[in-house]
């Protein structure tokens, strides 16, 4: 099994405690894949598109991973919910999801993930570029989600934003904040196990 040495400086979360391997980066891709289907059955059923913990377990998978394999770890859930594996919100599937209104939503998954992942894993786990980066992963899913409705529901931009951002903020201040506490707090106890470990 190659075992691949990443610079620390450029490390993410998972590569300091683990050696990377390509069964290693496969794992670590389907788990994401999977703990993000788990979040998207916690669902509040609102229209046009429902409240669910997805975009939580988007970030913390990618803030985690990194870039490559948080963008991965969305793509291959992506993939796998398209092609009829019950993953999406209320156990939906399909490509018709996919290709739906909320859709945007789901595609917009995958260019947060290597965002947020690209921005932690040149950040050393310091708190102010963490939360830019999940801030940052929050606006791309909604920079791809928010026009994608409007298009397919037939509304003008604004309606789209009423319909799919502003009722979603509040709760993506939780989720962000919760990250935000998360990611820096495990990868500083991370850094004094290796320490101690090095000694």
């Amino acid at each position: 099994m190659a075992i691949v040495s990443v610079p620390r400086s450029r490390a993410s979360l998972i590569d300091r405690i683990v050696p990377r391997s390509a069964v290693g980066d496969l794992l670590l891709v389907g788990a994401g894949a999977a703990l993000t289907a788990v979040a998207a059955q916690v669902v509040v059923p609102l229209h046009p598109v429902p409240f669910t913990l997805q975009t939580f377990s988007v970030l913390l998978v990618a803030a985690t991973l990194g870039s490559m394999r948080g963008a991965a770890s969305m793509l291959v859930y992506l993939v796998a919910g398209a092609l009829g594996v019950p993953l999406f919100a209320s156990a939906e599937s399909g490509i018709d999801v996919v290709l739906g209104a909320t859709g945007g939503y789901l595609v917009g998954f995958v260019i947060a993930a290597w965002l947020v992942g690209r921005i932690v894993e040149h950040s050393s786990g310091r708190v102010l570029p963490t939360v830019a980066a999940l801030v940052a992963g929050s606006a791309a899913v909604y920079a791809v989600g928010v026009p994608w409705l409007a298009i397919s529901l037939g509304m003008t931009l604004g309606d789209a934003a009423n319909a799919g951002l502003f009722p979603f903020l509040a709760g993506d201040a939780i989720k962000l904040a919760a990250a935000a506490v998360l990611v820096p707090g495990a990868t500083v106890l991370v850094a004094r196990a290796t320490r101690k470990d090095e000694r």
